[in-house]
């Protein structure tokens, strides 16, 4: 059983980070790894896999699946620097200062995507942090921790943007 909070959970250490970007990392969107990664998410759209297909849709070729772009830019994580959940420390939200909170959840997510992906192409994650917020619930008080991710081409346009949510927890 935890220990009783009481007080602020969010310093103004951490308040100071909203609106700062705590992230930025580039990836290049490859057909062999997005097919591979469709396959293993049990997603056999023929967009993906089929160029006369996705030709035949108004495409130029096989596209990327929309989501794939979050993990095209996240990279390898070293077992060693994992949370204690076993997640990466994604856009930089181990660096928020929540001392009081150590466990961490996801809370949520909201995606827009604008364009397709296409083998070969370079994009750059932007992760902004947007919101930390102290709430009590039924179980205890807890912090959300958002921020927004915007997904650019090497050309400069936005192709998607991430608003995720993040459960901070004594």
């Amino acid at each position: 059983m935890s220990e009783e909070v009481t007080g602020d959970l969010v310093s103004d250490e951490a308040r100071a980070l909203i609106g700062l970007v705590v992230g930025r990392a580039d990836g290049r969107i490859g057909r062999e790894e997005f097919q591979r990664w469709a396959i293993s998410a049990g997603d056999r759209n023929p967009l993906y896999f089929d160029a006369g297909y996705a030709r035949a849709m108004g495409y130029l070729d096989v596209i990327a699946p929309p989501l794939y772009v979050q993990y095209a830019t996240l990279g390898v994580a070293d077992i060693g620097r994992l949370r204690p959940d076993g997640t990466p420390s994604a856009g930089g939200l181990i660096a928020v200062p929540l001392p009081r909170c150590p466990r961490r959840m996801a809370g949520g997510q909201d995606i827009a995507v604008y364009e397709p992906l296409y083998d070969g192409a370079v994009v750059t994650a932007t992760r902004t942090i947007t919101g930390i917020e102290e709430k009590r619930g039924r179980s205890g008080p807890f912090v959300l921790v958002t921020t927004a991710t915007r997904y650019t081409s090497q050309d400069g346009i936005t192709v998607a943007d991430f608003s995720d949510t993040v459960v901070a927890l004594p």
